[in-house]
């Protein structure tokens, strides 16, 4: 009943925080909008299903149009505010887009630092730590460099890049079905440092596209779309789910190895089933956002010095405190006379921070 509390009670400050902190993004930008405008604007979008039609849809199926009847949700707004045309335009469709999109992928990245740094046992993990930002780096810069040889999309590449690290860094530790945590460790710093020095010289071949490789890699939101959400946003949830689920067994991984196959779980499997989930969606988020450092290492730190380490607390908490660190710095971010990448702002704040807390040593062992 304590941890249920704890858990509520934490997880409602930082949701509150989440949202006072998307109604301020909203409202400030080039075009500064009243906060009582944008919380209507923002509780006007919020609707419930009112029942189900059917639509025409139209397919194409082998370059030919197929008109067929479809099933359709039909919703209803809870509110209706009377709001300028001008503010709801801003707020959904130029604002809101890149405030979801930088909740969502602060919550993966958050998230998945939370299982590394459970899963090592280590507070300097980060959800990089296995290859998954680097594989997303030569997926990317490939296909910016040579498109002719990656005729895909860029975030496919850098997701297919990501996924690849991880599972060779995987493959590559791995001996007898057995994986041992500091051989995957090391393994994850070698294809890291591989991974880079491909990445530099892909960037020698990218000509007069440099800049646009570069600013990638520097992690951005500025080209957010609706799109882009719901491409990371079922990976996130259910990602978030299914280690929500593996929160005891990753209280007991803590214990070690040994401990933890006595105590009944399946230490190998576990392994494996965390390791996947935490790059699958990693690599989601970077692919759409390029590589935003410092997230998924101090915001998990902070929260474990807050909550303590129980991961049944960790986890959520962590999450909504990714969210809004996110949302947050990219406000900071765009707030100045010239847009910075917010992978920038993350590692000026990130930075002098851990460091604050290795002086103060509060940077401790699991």
């Amino acid at each position: 009943m304590r941890q249920g509390a704890r858990v509520v009670g934490w997880s409602s400050g930082l949701a509150a925080a989440l949202a006072v902190v998307v109604v301020a993004s909203a409202a400030i930008g080039p075009v500064p909008i009243d906060y009582l405008v944008v919380a209507k604007v923002l509780l006007n979008a919020l609707a419930v299903p009112a029942g189900v039609g059917v639509a025409d849809r139209t397919l194409r199926i082998a370059g030919l149009a197929v008109t067929t009847p479809a099933p359709t949700v039909e919703f209803a707004s809870i509110f209706d505010f009377a709001v300028p045309d001008t503010a709801r335009t801003i707020v959904m469709t130029l604002r809101l887009p890149r405030i979801a999109l930088g909740a969502v992928v602060g919550l993966a990245l958050s998230t998945a630092g939370v299982v590394m740094q459970g899963f090592f046992r280590n507070p300097m993990a980060d959800p990089s730590i296995i290859g998954v930002s680097s594989g997303a780096a030569v997926g990317a810069v490939a296909t910016i460099a040579l498109p002719l040889a990656v005729p895909v999309s860029l975030p496919t590449a850098a997701f297919v890049g990501a996924i690849a690290a991880a599972f060779g860094v995987y493959a590559l530790a791995t001996e007898d079905g057995r994986t041992p945590v500091a051989t995957l460790l090391l393994a994850g710093v070698a294809v890291q440092t591989f991974l880079g020095a491909v990445v530099s010289f892909l960037l020698l071949q990218t000509g007069e596209s440099m800049e646009r490789a570069v600013f990638w890699l520097m992690g951005h939101l500025h080209l957010a779309s609706w799109g882009d959400v719901r491409l990371v946003l079922p990976v996130a949830v259910i990602g978030f789910a299914v280690l929500l689920a593996y929160a005891r067994d990753l209280n007991v991984l803590l214990l070690g190895e040994e401990d933890a196959h006595a105590l009944g779980v399946e230490v190998e499997r576990t392994k494996r089933l965390l390791l996947a989930v935490a790059s699958v969606m990693t690599g989601a988020a970077v692919a759409v956002t390029g590589v935003i450092g410092f997230v998924g290492l101090v915001v998990p730190h902070v929260m474990r010095l807050l909550v303590g380490p129980d991961h049944r607390i960790l986890l959520p908490t962590s999450a909504l405190a990714g969210a809004t660190f996110l949302v947050a710095t990219d406000t900071v971010a765009r707030s100045g006379t010239a847009e910075l990448p917010v992978g920038i702002v993350t590692a000026f704040l990130g930075a002098p921070f851990f460091l604050y807390l290795l002086r103060k040593r509060e940077v401790h062992a699991l």
